[in-house]
C-alpha cells in the first residue's frame, strides 16, 4: 500500500492509499465519477509533501495507512 496524491484540474487533489496508481484511480472513479480531470498522480513519501497549510490541518480522523480516500474528508467509506 502506497499514499498517492492525485492532482485534479480545478481542485486542490485528492489523498489515495492505493495497491497501485490504477488502484487509486480506481477508487478515485468509484468516489468522483470519473478520472478526466485527473491530471497527474504521484506517491507521497513524506507529510511534507502535503500542503501545509490546508490539507493537513483538514485530514481530520483519516487514517492515510488503510486504503482509501483520506482527502477531502467525507468519502473516507470508498475502499471497495
Amino acid at each position: 500500500m502506497h499514499p498517492y496524491w492525485i492532482k485534479v484540474s480545478g481542485h486542490l487533489g485528492v489523498g489515495v492509499t492505493a495497491q497501485s496508481e490504477a488502484d487509486a484511480l480506481q477508487l478515485f472513479s468509484l468516489a468522483f465519477g470519473s478520472a478526466e480531470n485527473v491530471v497527474g498522480i504521484e506517491i507521497i513519501k513524506d507529510m511534507n509533501d502535503l500542503d501545509q497549510s490546508h490539507v493537513i490541518p483538514n485530514l481530520g480522523v483519516a487514517n492515510w495507512f488503510r486504503r482509501g480516500i483520506w482527502f477531502p474528508q467525507g468519502q473516507e467509506h470508498i475502499s471497495n
